[in-house]
């Protein structure tokens, strides 16, 4: 029996925002917009909790490596 919802695997790959070392360049916005918004005050907040989908794990390392602040994180369990 097929139904619409799709198995997404994701890793034990977790990523971490220090929003106190954010100042608001919005290059993790740019590269992954699936990972990360903007507030009000144009600072990244994350979008999701938990492990990161598989998808979504270069965009996530990406993120990490082009922060010029270093705000992102990322663990690999």
């Amino acid at each position: 029996m097929a139904t619409d919802k799709q198995a997404i695997r994701v890793s034990p790959m977790k990523i971490h925002l220090n929003s106190d070392a954010c100042q608001g360049h919005a290059r993790c916005h740019a590269l992954a917009p699936r990972l990360f918004g903007l507030n009000d005050e144009a600072l990244a907040v994350l979008l999701i909790d938990g492990d990161i989908p598989a998808d979504l794990e270069e965009k996530a390392r990406l993120a990490a490596r082009r922060c010029p602040e270093f705000a992102i994180e990322i663990s690999e369990e």
